[in-house]
This record gives C-alpha cells, sequence and structure tokens, in this order.
C-alpha cells in the first residue's frame, strides 16, 4: 500500500510539472526554434525528476526486500521492479545525452561578463527566466558585487536549497543559482558547478578591482606620460637625423650627384636630381615618423583595461598586410626565378644574333643578295620579334596576370594601340620596305617629291632631309613610298661614273658651234670638282627658230655640292665666253628681204 500511495504522490509531482512546462511553453511568443528550445529543456527537466523518483523507489524496494526474506515469491517480484528501474534508468541517461548534444547544435550561450572579461556562459533557462535573461541578471549582480566599496570575497558562499544551489552574498544576496539543467549541461554535478562559478567570481572581482585601482590608474597615466615623451625624443632625433643626411646631399652634390643616365639618355641633370632626393628624404622621414607613431598606438592601448582589445587590432591592421605581402613575395619567388632564367636565355640569344649581323655588317659574313646595309634593320626586328615572344612566354608568370583585372587592362590597352597606331603603323611597314628597297642612304642627296637636300636619319616612322638652306624637313615613311624618289648620290660612291650635271645654253646660228664646243668645255675644265675623267661633252639638244640649244655635261663626284659646282661652272661660262668675244644672247630676227646679210657664220678659210 506504501508503495502504491509513494508511486501516486510522485506521479502527481510529475504530472504537474509537465503541466507547468507546458503552460509556460504555449505563452512564448518567440520563434518555432525557441519553442523547440523550451519543450526539449522541460523534457530533460523531467527525465531528471523521474529519475530521482525512480531512486526513491529503487531505495524503498530495497528496503522492502530485506523485510521478505524467505518468500521467495515476493523476492523475485522486487528484484524484478528493482532491474527494470535499472534499466529505464540506463536508456533515460542515454536519451538524456543525446537531447542534450541536439541542443548543443542550435543553442547560443549567453557570457557573464565583469567589464572585459568573461567569467562563464549561461545555456539554459530557470522558471520564466530564459538564458538571456539569467546571464544579463547574474552580470549586474557580479557587477554589483565588484563597486561595493566594503566588498569581502569571503562573504560568498554557497548554500543547497532542495536540489538547487545558491551563490550567496552576506546571506542575503543571491548572486545566481545553479539549476539541474545547468550540471546536466555541463554534465557536472551541481555542486562542482557551483564552487566553479565561486572560484571564478571570487578570481575575476578581485583581479578587476585591483586593475582599476587608483594606485594603477596613477602607474598607467605614469607609463603614458613616459612613453609620450621617449616617442618625442626619439621623433627629434629622427628629424635631426633626416636633416643631416639632406645636408649631406646639398653638401656633396658636385662630387656625387652627376645626374642620371639611361644609357647615351639623360635622364636628370645633377639639379634634378639633387631636388629628387632631397623631396625622397624627406618622404622617407614623413614616412618613419608615422610609421612610429602608429606603432606607438597599440602600446598605449594596451596600458588600459579599456583599450586593451584594440591593440592587436592596430597591430593587425599593419601585420596582415605586411603578412600577406611577404606569403605574395615568397610564393611568386619560383616564378621570378622562372622569369629570370627566360629573360637571360633572350638576353643571350639576342647577343648572338646581333653579333651575327654586326659581322655581316662589317663584311666578314657574306650572304648572296643579302646587303650588309639590311644587317642593323633586319636585327631590330628580330630583335623586337624575340622580346614579344619573350613576353609571350613570361606573361602567364607575371603577378596578377590572372586576375580579370589585369586582363581588362590589357584588352583596354590593345584596342587603344589598335585604333590610335592605325597611321603609325603605315609609316612603319612603309619604313621597313623602304629600308629593303635601299633608295637611299643616310648622307645621300635626294629628291623626295618636291623635297630637295640631304638625308640625315631614317626611322621606322619619319626620314628626315636638310635642305641645302639649312630647312630641316620630316618625311613621313609613307609619303616617301608613295612619291617618286631621285637619289643624286647612287652613281657617286666607289665604283660609280660620277653624277651629270647639267646646263643648256641658247646661242644664235651666226656663231660656229665648234666655237661654242670648245668654250663650254674650257669652262667645264676651269671648274673645280668637276671630273676629268669621264671628259665632260656636250650635246646640242634643239635647233629652233632664232638660236641653238647646246647642254653641256659633266661627271662630278661630290653630290652633295651641286648647287656650288653648279655656280662655278656658270660664272667660269661667263668668263670664257666674255674673253672669246662671245655674246651670250638668244637673237630674235624680223625676215625683211631689204639685201641685209643672211644670219650664219661665215665659211673658215
Amino acid at each position: 500500500m506504501f508503495n502504491r500511495n509513494l508511486k501516486s504522490a510522485l506521479l502527481c509531482v510529475m504530472i504537474s510539472f509537465l503541466n507547468a512546462a507546458t503552460v509556460h511553453a504555449q505563452n512564448q511568443s518567440e520563434s518555432t526554434k525557441t519553442d523547440s528550445l523550451v519543450v526539449t529543456e522541460a523534457l530533460i527537466v523531467k527525465d531528471h525528476q523521474q529519475q530521482q523518483i525512480d531512486s526513491l523507489v529503487k531505495i524503498q524496494l530495497e528496503k522492502e526486500l530485506k523485510t521478505v526474506v524467505g518468500d521467495k515469491k515476493k523476492t523475485l517480484e522486487l528484484e524484478k521492479q528493482l532491474r527494470e528501474i535499472a534499466s529505464k534508468d540506463s536508456i533515460r541517461k542515454i536519451e538524456q545525452v543525446k537531447k542534450i548534444q541536439a541542443l548543443k547544435k542550435i543553442t547560443k550561450g549567453f557570457p557573464v561578463v565583469l567589464k572585459l572579461d568573461t567569467l562563464f556562459y549561461i545555456y539554459t533557462g530557470i522558471g520564466s527566466f530564459n538564458a538571456q535573461e539569467r546571464a544579463e541578471s547574474i552580470t549586474k549582480r557580479i557587477e554589483n558585487l565588484y563597486e561595493d566599496p566594503f566588498y569581502n570575497a569571503d562573504s560568498l558562499a554557497i548554500n543547497q536549497n532542495e536540489e538547487t544551489y545558491e551563490l550567496t552574498y552576506k546571506k542575503a544576496n543571491i548572486i545566481l543559482s545553479v539549476a539541474n539543467t545547468d550540471g546536466l549541461w555541463l554534465n557536472k554535478t551541481n555542486e562542482a558547478l557551483a564552487k566553479e562559478y565561486l572560484g571564478k567570481i571570487k578570481e575575476i572581482v578581485a583581479k578587476e578591482r585591483k586593475e582599476y585601482s587608483l594606485v594603477n590608474w596613477l602607474k598607467r597615466i605614469g607609463l603614458v606620460l613616459v612613453i609620450i615623451i621617449f616617442l618625442w625624443f626619439v621623433i627629434y632625433g629622427i628629424n635631426r637625423l633626416f636633416r643631416r643626411s639632406a645636408g649631406l646631399i646639398s653638401k656633396y652634390r658636385s662630387k656625387y650627384v652627376n645626374g642620371l643616365k639611361l644609357g647615351t639618355i639623360k635622364l636628370f641633370t645633377p639639379q634634378h636630381l639633387e631636388k629628387v632626393l632631397l623631396q625622397l628624404n624627406n618622404v622617407v622621414r614623413i614616412i618613419v615618423i608615422i610609421l612610429l607613431v602608429y606603432l606607438s598606438l597599440p602600446l598605449l592601448f594596451s596600458i588600459f583595461p579599456e583599450t586593451e582589445q584594440w591593440t592587436g587590432t592596430l597591430l593587425q591592421w599593419i601585420l596582415s598586410p605586411l603578412s600577406k605581402a611577404f606569403n605574395a613575395v615568397f610564393s611568386y619567388l619560383p616564378d621570378l626565378v622562372t622569369v629570370i632564367v627566360i629573360y637571360y636565355i633572350f638576353k643571350y640569344v639576342i647577343r648572338a644574333v646581333k653579333y651575327y649581323f654586326n659581322e655581316i655588317r662589317r663584311g666578314h659574313i657574306i650572304i648572296n643578295g643579302f646587303h650588309k646595309d639590311w644587317a642593323i634593320p633586319t636585327f631590330n626586328i628580330l630583335r623586337i620579334l624575340l622580346y614579344a615572344f619573350m613576353l609571350v612566354i613570361v606573361f602567364p608568370y607575371l603577378p596578377g596576370s590572372k586576375s580579370a583585372a589585369f586582363q581588362g587592362v590589357s584588352v583596354f590597352l590593345g584596342i587603344l594601340i589598335s585604333l590610335g597606331s592605325s597611321s603609325a603603323i603605315t609609316n612603319i611597314v612603309a619604313g621597313l620596305v623602304i629600308t629593303y628597297m635601299r633608295p637611299f642612304k643616310v648622307g645621300d642627296r635626294v629628291k623626295i617629291g618636291d623635297v630637295v637636300g640631304d638625308v640625315l636619319e631614317k626611322t621606322m616612322l619619319v626620314t628626315r632631309i636638310k635642305t641645302i638652306k639649312n630647312e630641316d624637313i620630316t618625311v613621313p615613311n609613307s609619303t616617301v613610298l608613295s612619291s617618286s624618289t631621285i637619289n643624286y648620290s647612287t652613281n657617286t660612291k666607289e665604283g660609280g661614273e660620277g653624277l651629270i650635271l647639267n646646263y643648256t645654253m641658247t646661242l644664235g646660228y651666226d656663231i660656229p658651234w665648234t666655237t661654242i664646243h670648245k668654250l663650254m668645255l674650257e669652262a667645264a675644265d676651269r671648274t673645280e670638282d668637276v671630273l676629268k675623267e669621264p671628259k665632260p661633252f656636250i650635246l646640242q639638244t634643239g635647233l629652233d627658230d632664232f638660236y641653238v640649244s647646246y647642254q653641256l655635261n659633266t661627271y662630278i663626284k661630290e653630290a652633295n655640292k651641286q648647287a656650288v659646282i653648279y655656280s662655278n661652272l656658270y660664272r667660269n661660262t661667263l668668263d670664257v665666253f666674255n674673253d672669246a668675244g662671245v655674246e651670250i644672247l638668244s637673237p630674235h630676227y624680223r625676215a625683211v628681204r631689204d639685201g641685209n646679210p643672211p644670219a650664219m657664220p661665215p665659211k673658215e678659210d
């Protein structure tokens, strides 16, 4: 009868608890997830209550078993009930572990914090308080402990209240309660968990009260002042050091600063280079000071507990980019070695090609049909092609070459070059064609269109010509290719007969042609730079109504002196004809048959 009454009473308690838990869960207006947590917690508590009930029943059955010694039937019945309780208890413990593990996956813990220190986390609620409300309430009470001017750690104690353990201060103020679900959640007994919480509270409160004491605050302020003063002296020293370096740059400018050259190209004058070095010196000084001040901030922030958490953040802001840059450089080293190897391979290949074409230019190597003056232009073309091929090979190994931004910029530059360089490409192609056509060389006297002068320079884009009036004219290669070109210097080179200069005189029919030939050849013989061999010759190019046309042709080797030679030839012609008494005129006649003598030379005896 006693067993039945005990079971009934315990069953009523369990049913009442379940009803209360169900009503509490139904009154919650939270999300489905929160409702599930509440229900699961209630089931865990129910299982724990049932376990306690079974423990009481088990104790009662063991006592009853001792009183029925000799009654075999009753003994077997009681032993069977004990085995059933043990089996149910074992199954219930397994189910409890599964439920708690499931809750841990979806349950968020709420920290109990004092200042910046986290003491522990609250995962479960008690009664009408959920976990968050419990954590906030416990945090507030611990803060009251910390702020109590008469705080005494020995006044903290643990009191057992039925199955819960309460942490109290001065026996009146409850700091927190450790319920059954707290112990089950952390797989500890309520008593052990309460002692653990008590130790952490005493430790953290004592630590924070010490950290924020007036003496420590004064020490921190003094340390900050020391650091600031030290920083000021360091910055002062850095400024003096960089002022001294700037003075040395200006002092030894004439000795060490000689400008900057790239090959034969002068990039900077000594004055410009001095100015650049002084500006660089100032920029480095500012960067060093900024870095020094920035790196001192984490040290200052680490002194005060409120700003101590910023220390890692500030250091991370500068260390993280440096770490990424170092890792990027370190991981790029294999590709860099590949790029260097490829560069040196092509460098020595280009040197070998250059040596080969230089030998062709000097005439040490002869290729049939390949002129010596083609050697350097051909080498330049091959060098561009080899460098382009090298760039194609190296491109995949360049940092960022696979990024979309790098590829987009490459495409954009390609479009700009293709759209904006059509005329330039036309001139380049024309320059290549002119190079292999060999219509003229640098120094030749040429006529291109209406331009006459000496070739100063041939480039891939233009040809520069200097006229006899010292005019520097730039002719695009496309114009050169599309115009007729006269080269006056071709036959003046070694092995050539020379350039023929000619001019025409018109004289009357009354002067014997033999006399004119003799005088014109004498004028040519007197002229400097006119060749004796081949000999000058005269052509009679016309028999007009009033005069005869005589053309004098002379050979010269100095094509660039055409204007001077023509001038000397004209002057000598005047002198020779004047000395011979021959008038240089083109006569005009009126045919009036009035007995005047005919206009013809007298017969020679």
